[in-house]
């Protein structure tokens, strides 16, 4: 693949650089936040692998600015913030991943092989989710209800698509973060409550019948009540 690691620590970029040539990856770097903006605008990478703490420009606005101009490529975010509320800014932003510093290099490898399968697996065909009367079209990007547009941040969109495409099965916390980020937090993170919360708050609570229900212990499932 080729990368483009984005970090100011001098340590972390010379050791990712090395560990990732090493994976027979090839990987530009920069130290400060404009830079990488430069680099990711400016050429075709299969990754890009962002610290939130940069000079210059921050990682959260280097990843919407990439975001805003380029909506495939993987973006990766390494930080020492590990928050919930600082990983849904990152996740919101635009980013496909988080990483919290410090962390195993083999980690990185695994969620880096996780990234690249999701961009090769084909696009779904777009063919109109519909539950009651909230629709979703992957292609469009548009969902919804009762004729009323909802507007979605990136996460919650695909949280939603990944919901409707299982409706009336119940999917499990770990079957969300496989599938939805395609990695996993660790055990104590809220993060998929917080996204179903927002979900639940856009989707549901302005309107009738309740779409979203959480069966406790076992995970979440979208249904529509007879």
């Amino acid at each position: 693949m080729k990368i483009l690691l984005v970090e100011d620590e001098p340590k972390v970029a010379s050791f990712l650089h090395k560990g990732l040539t090493e994976q027979s990856h090839s990987v530009d770097t920069a130290a400060d936040g404009l830079t990488g903006m430069r680099l990711a605008l400016g050429n075709s990478y299969d990754l890009i692998i962002l610290d939130n703490l940069l000079p210059g420009l921050s990682g959260l606005d280097v990843c919407r600015q990439v975001r805003a101009l380029n909506s495939k490529v993987p973006i990766l975010m390494l930080t020492a913030l590990g928050e919930t509320d600082d990983k849904i800014r990152g996740l919101d932003a635009g980013a496909d991943d988080y990483l919290v510093k410090p962390f195993a290099f083999q980690e990185l490898l695994a969620r880096i092989r996780a990234l690249s399968r999701r961009r090769q697996e084909a696009p779904a065909a777009d063919a109109i989710l519909q539950l009651a009367d909230l629709t979703l079209s992957p292609a469009r990007k548009l969902v919804q209800r009762a004729g009323q547009t909802i507007q979605l941040t990136a996460r919650e969109f695909a949280l939603l698509e990944y919901l409707l495409r299982n409706q009336g099965r119940v999917v499990s916390r770990v079957d969300i973060l496989e599938h939805v980020w395609e990695t996993s937090f660790d055990t104590g993170s809220n993060v998929i409550d917080v996204y179903i919360n927002f979900l639940r708050k856009k989707v549901d609570k302005d309107f009738t019948p309740k779409l979203i229900y959480t069966l406790v212990g076992m995970g979440y499932v979208m249904k529509e009540e007879v």
